[in-house]
């Protein structure tokens, strides 16, 4: 098959690689299409050890089920591999396994393929009506789902509240998007790239701002940058919730004193659940999400140049979308 195989730091390249062979309880599946993360991109920088090149990235992925019982099967897929024994798994919080795996990470390949195996309980078919460049978007849209469920959840009953949202790539718009879904009509994007910006303001129609001011009783960080953290402490309103989902830097930021002073929850949230990954992919089907248009396809033997284009700020939509087949 061919793949695009993370080689070095900055440095990709679409080789032949052996094809995956499914293991018991596991389907092969042909992708059909694949997003480009931000971890995709810290890996791609150098800045995750977890990632050691060489090695295949990408974990946003829908494709088509090929052999077996379930052949031609449409399906989008949860790339999180829990052990289903565990006292996390059991209490249906399985993205802290403490035996977790995920595609993109040894010793799992990731999905920037022509196939990919995975097993039977981490896919959801997805209806004939909707595209599978679409239903690649769960994965994405249901980090910030689980983000935005666990961040109300703390709120509580909160009389009308606000949010902001930090970061207006994937993760960030499917915050705000996921935050209208659960009835939070007043929700802020903050995005300083202008080209970005506009493209959110124009295609999503999300109000938009550079430089975020107010008070919000949510604010997601999207980012997880010390500027965006420093960003979040300042604006979160007292007795407010932070909800943490980017990776960007491990340190800085957090104003401790008000947070203590204000009792502000801060939330670390990572990944899903699989009863998240499910709702969000429902979601999707259902339309609830908006029409999901935001997204921008390139062959995968363009990937090299699209992980470039990332890089250098040369691009407006929210997420790219790999096709191997293309």
């Amino acid at each position: 098959m061919k793949a695009l195989v993370f080689e070095d730091i900055e440095t990709l390249a679409l080789r032949d690689w052996p094809d995956p062979t499914p293991a018991e309880g596991e389907h092969l599946i042909r992708i059909e299409a694949v997003g480009i993360c931000g971890s995709d991109m810290h890996a791609y920088l150098g800045h995750d050890a977890r990632r050691p090149a060489p090695l295949i990235l990408g974990h946003e992925a829908a494709g088509t089920i090929q052999g077996g019982a379930r052949d031609g099967e449409r399906v989008t897929i949860n790339p999180l591999v829990t052990c289903g024994a565990c006292h996390a798994c059991a209490s249906g919080r399985e993205n802290i396994c403490p035996n977790r795996q995920i595609i993109s990470m040894p010793p799992r390949e990731g999905a920037f393929a022509q196939f990919v195996t995975m097993p039977a309980q981490n896919l959801v078919t997805v209806p004939d009506h909707v595209p599978l460049s679409q239903a690649a978007l769960a994965e994405p849209l249901a980090v910030s789902w689980h983000a935005v469920r666990l961040a109300l959840a703390r709120l509580g009953d909160w009389p009308a509240p606000r949010a902001l949202v930090l970061g207006g790539g994937a993760i960030g718009l499917a915050a705000a998007l996921a935050l209208k879904a659960m009835g939070v009509k007043d929700v802020t994007v903050a995005e300083p790239n202008d080209a970005r910006r506009a493209y959110l303001s124009e295609v999503c129609a999300l109000p938009c701002v550079a430089a975020p001011q107010g008070s919000f009783p949510v604010v997601i960080d999207a980012v997880g940058f010390g500027t965006t953290r420093a960003t979040a402490s300042s604006l979160v309103a007292p007795g407010g919730v932070i909800a943490h989902v980017g990776l960007g830097q491990d340190e800085g930021g957090l104003d401790i004193r008000r947070m203590t002073l204000q009792e502000i929850t801060f939330l670390g949230c990572y990944t899903y659940t699989a009863q998240d990954f499910r709702d969000t992919a429902q979601a999707i089907f259902d339309g609830r999400l908006g029409p999901l248009d935001w997204a921008e396809t390139r062959p995968l033997g363009q990937g090299a140049a699209a992980f470039a284009d990332l890089r250098g700020g040369r691009v407006a939509a929210p997420k790219l979308i790999l096709d191997p087949w293309a």
